[in-house]
């Protein structure tokens, strides 16, 4: 039978890859819903292709070959049996919560949800026999190991270390946008290649993977692992480790997602080969270096208001650094700012993070004197 899908950013990086899964999988989904924000003339291409229900777009009046419709009734559709979120930033946040309470699966590539609201989101998806199926790559390899989370003794999230693994600090405080987006693996979209250049990217995925396998922060390690051929791994509380590797290519946890239970062949870079690797290479992170790291950690660790203070002032700074405006180093440095000035408050609702999400994102576009 096959599965019905809706894709929640279909023209972004994850979209456009999930697309070329489907379609790679022939007969095994039918699309329901396509969304885009001002990548139109992209999303009608994909409408023409792919023939999806219905459509969203920031400009409902040129989609073209779709029923427009609202995320918000994409969400709420019952005929989808998953839903893929890989929109990026904040608004991925309020259609999950939808399609949860619609008892819809999700397969998630939206970091927002879970940093900033990972405490309602995965108690509800409990509650309604919902599954979440993580689309990171790292995730996705934890999720591949799990077979018993209580027989976990931790986690181990590996990451490349960007660009500037092996440069020193006073090359990262002196480094362009070009230097910063030149990442030696993945080929991902302009924020969270930035993220993963300051190392905030890892921090995030600290905090999704607390709230996807309920995992106490201190049992959450990041290592470094500048091949990303081990996407990370698990240790049992007997000792044994278990790590999911692979070729970097973001098709194979798409796939994973959007099929579990169950795998195909699909689409696949080229068979691994142990003797073509050679060498799999692991340090520490350089805390000093990579100080968003440790910000994460004590973000996440705080808890309430504290991790969407975080994610706001970063994700303002981050869009300062791309427009030239900041330099790399000030993205810690007003993270650190909003951070110190906050105070946390508990058992928010969606609309008072939303709200603090505006407020902080105001605070740090002031305290770096950039306009909207």
């Amino acid at each position: 039978m096959k599965r019905k899908i809706s894709i929640l950013g279909s023209t972004g990086s994850i979209g456009r890859q999930a697309l070329e899964v489907i379609e790679k999988l022939g007969d095994k989904f039918d699309i329901i819903a396509l969304t885009a924000g001002n990548n139109i003339n992209l999303l009608n291409e994909q409408i023409k292709k792919f023939k999806p229900k219905y459509a969203c777009a920031s400009n409902m009046s040129l989609i073209d070959g779709a029923i427009p419709a609202t995320l918000e009734e994409i969400c709420s559709n019952k005929e989808n049996d998953i839903i893929l979120v890989a929109v990026s930033g904040k608004i991925g946040l309020k259609p999950t919560i939808t399609a949860i309470n619609n008892g819809i699966d999700i397969a998630l590539a939206n970091k927002e949800t879970l940093v900033m609201a990972g405490d309602i989101v995965m108690p509800l998806a409990k509650e309604k026999g919902v599954k979440i199926v993580p689309v990171d790559s790292e995730h996705c390899a934890i999720h591949q190991c799990i077979k018993d989370i209580a027989q976990v003794d931790r986690l181990i999230i590996t990451a490349s270390g960007g660009p500037f693994l092996h440069k020193s600090i006073e090359d990262m405080k002196n480094a362009t946008v070009e230097q910063a987006l030149a990442h030696p693996r993945w080929n991902m979209g302009k924020k969270i290649t930035v993220d993963s250049a300051t190392l905030m990217n890892k921090g995030l995925e600290v905090i999704e993977a607390h709230h996807l396998f309920g995992m106490d922060y201190d049992r959450i390690k990041v290592v470094v692992h500048p091949q990303s051929v081990v996407h990370s791994a698990i240790e049992y509380v007997d000792g044994s480790v278990i790590a999911q590797l692979g070729l970097p290519s973001m098709h194979i946890p798409i796939q994973y997602a959007i099929t579990y239970p169950e795998r195909f062949e699909g689409i696949k870079s080229k068979s691994f080969s142990f003797s073509e690797i050679a060498r799999l290479d692991f340090e520490e992170p350089d805390w000093d270096k990579f100080k968003a790291l440790n910000i994460a950690y004590n973000a996440g660790k705080i808890g309430g208001s504290a991790t969407v203070c975080m994610n706001a002032a970063n994700e303002e700074a981050v869009f300062a650094f791309l427009e030239g405006k900041i330099r790399l180093f000030d993205i810690i440095d007003s993270v650190e700012e909003m951070m110190s000035k906050h105070s946390v408050s508990y058992n928010l609702s969606i609309d008072d993070i939303f709200d603090l999400d505006n407020e902080i994102r105001a605070k740090t576009r002031e305290f770096l004197h950039v306009a909207v």
